[in-house]
């Protein structure tokens, strides 16, 4: 069964949206079919891994899960629960391990390529400056809303000034799509034609950003007196 809606979740385009009607009716016939405590479950994985791998469309699921809940198949505010804290969870997650390893990976060879010592500096002063507030817009972002907890561990930035704007975003994003998706369920394709009207400037802003920061990362790459250092990662 499980099977069978991950072959049809395949087929979504890549800013998450599903290709057509007739994969959306097959996938909510199937899920239709599977046990609450299961689909729940389903819906909470397809959320969390949107942190580790932002090409899963996270917010499909959660739609998904809405449009199930106006039929009856799960409760909004389950659905809410489980792909909020999913989510939370998962980002915290990301935020432990580069607060833990982060550092040590950058003092690699590697690591030094991505981010030379002086960048890593200027990234940390920035976090710790207004980290919370970059937390909280970037995870509105497609594929930043992936990188700003890591980036948030690499700069040692405290917990509490992490875990707070991720929860508060993914509450605020994913409740807004829990009640669209169930106020509309009987009529998905208001929903999934804003949400695609949504995305579609949300990639927008997110691609320049990109563009920005990657001209800002080039150019801060170098500095005259800035001696090549020597291999070796941190102990």
């Amino acid at each position: 069964m499980i099977c069978g809606i991950d072959l049809a979740l395949s087929g979504t385009l890549p800013g998450g949206w599903l290709a057509d009607a007739q994969q959306i009716e097959l996938v909510l016939e199937k899920l239709a079919a599977v046990p609450p405590q299961l689909l729940y479950l389903f819906i909470g994985i397809g959320v969390a891994i949107e942190n580790f791998f932002p090409p899963i469309p996270a917010d499909t699921f959660v739609v998904l899960g809405a449009f199930l809940s106006a039929q009856g198949r799960a409760t909004g505010t389950g659905v809410f629960v489980v792909t909020w804290a999913c989510n939370t969870l998962a980002a915290l997650l990301n935020y432990a391990i580069a607060l833990r390893w982060g550092r040590r990976v950058l003092g690699t060879r590697p690591g030094r390529w991505l981010l030379r010592p002086r960048q890593l500096e200027k990234l940390a002063g920035l976090y710790n400056a207004h980290g919370s507030k970059i937390i909280f817009a970037s995870r509105f972002l497609p594929a930043f809303r992936a990188l700003v907890p890591v980036f948030a561990g690499i700069s040692h930035l405290s917990f509490w000034r992490t875990a707070l704007p991720i929860a508060l975003s993914s509450a605020i994003w994913y409740g807004i799509l829990v009640y669209a998706g169930a106020v509309f369920g009987r009529n998905w394709k208001v929903i999934l034609n804003a949400l695609n009207e949504v995305n579609t400037l949300l990639v927008a802003i997110a691609s320049v950003l990109a563009v920005v920061i990657t001209v800002v990362w080039w150019k801060t790459r170098y500095h005259p007196h800035e001696a090549e250092p020597v291999d070796g990662g941190e102990g």
